[in-house]
């Protein structure tokens, strides 16, 4: 039995959607629905079982000789959530509940982490798993500090010698898009918002810089395609053997302006792009630049190929976006 926590949210459902493609299972979702299209992101699976969150405790004791990994992708994944208690228990007590649950029953753990752990990026965006690599991040939102902390914690029971889980895995997910995220809002990919908009023969707006050593659209990031993120998990659970807290991006940063230039190619398009001022609340908190560097993942043993960003956006579109369904 396979769980998958937030499994019916955007990375989580394309996950379901890999392992039932490999006849992993049977798999089991833990998550809301609540109102609005959510549901659609499963509405093609065959699952087990579906539990709330509240359920999870009394499901694992009931079923701990069953269930042989845990997926833990659920979380408050919105950069902007300002409630810091709120964004502390679920998205650091409950992976430190799952861990010492997973440790206790010899279940393997791989859990999301993100590249909002490494703040500004001034520290680099190398994913060093030792005590000292992790002290010097310094994230700029409490979403970012609840995955960081949650990264050093697990390296203090490595360091202390505890019981860990059999295998464990972090993913420090980079710029992710594809897919389900329709009903994550404000914090949907730029491709999803944008889509439905220039469609409607509006211009794209980006941010426009406000720093000199960066043109407007300049500002560059690791976009990656969720099918690459997929590909990484169900690796890792062919590859029990491997352990650690990795970088899941492309290792090739582009430019927002290469990201809405695929995005008009895709949709037959020329490029419309105008540039809106940086809104206050973002200035010394907006990342400028971010490329994973893939060089542990890569030593572990991940061979794959990672999608070029042309290639991924134009596969969005018309494989999803431009279609009446777009679920996977």
């Amino acid at each position: 039995m396979i769980v998958v926590t937030g499994g019916a949210g955007f990375i989580g459902s394309n996950l379901v959607a890999g392992l039932e493609a490999r006849c992993i299972g049977p798999i089991v979702v833990v998550d809301r629905l609540r109102q609005g299209g959510k549901w659609l992101n499963l509405a093609k699976r065959g699952l087990h079982d579906m539990i709330t969150p509240e359920q999870l405790p009394e499901f694992l004791e009931r079923h701990e000789d069953d269930i042989s990994a845990i997926f833990h992708m659920g979380a408050i994944s919105a950069t902007t959530e300002t409630d810091a208690d709120r964004i502390f228990e679920n998205n650091f007590r409950l992976t430190l509940d799952l861990w010492s649950w997973c440790a206790s029953r010899g279940v393997r753990l791989i859990y999301a982490s993100s590249a909002a752990t490494y703040g500004d990026g001034t520290q680099g965006f190398e994913d060093d798993f030792t005590a000292k690599g992790l002290a010097a991040l310094r994230p700029l939102n409490p979403y970012g500090w609840s995955k960081h902390l949650f990264d050093r914690r697990a390296r203090a029971a490595l360091d202390r010698g505890e019981v860990t889980p059999p295998q464990f895995a972090g993913l420090k997910f980079f710029n992710v898009y594809g897919p389900n995220e329709y009903h994550k809002g404000d914090m949907r990919s730029v491709p999803a918002k944008l889509y439905p908009q220039i469609m409607a023969g509006e211009a794209a707006r980006l941010f426009a810089s406000d720093r000199p050593d960066y043109p407007d659209g300049g500002q560059v990031r690791d976009f990656i395609w969720v099918g690459d993120v997929v590909n990484v998990m169900l690796w890792l659970y062919d590859t029990p053997s491997v352990s650690g807290v990795f970088n899941l991006g492309t290792g090739r940063a582009r430019s927002w302006n290469d990201l809405v230039t695929s995005l008009f190619t895709a949709a037959g398009l020329p490029p419309r792009i105008d540039y809106i001022p940086m809104p206050a609340h973002l200035k010394g908190k907006y990342q400028y630049y971010t490329q994973a560097s893939m060089g542990r993942l890569r030593a572990a043993g991940y061979s794959a190929p990672f999608t070029e960003l042309e290639d991924g956006i134009r596969r969005y579109v018309q494989a999803y976006l431009a279609t009446p369904t777009p679920y996977v």
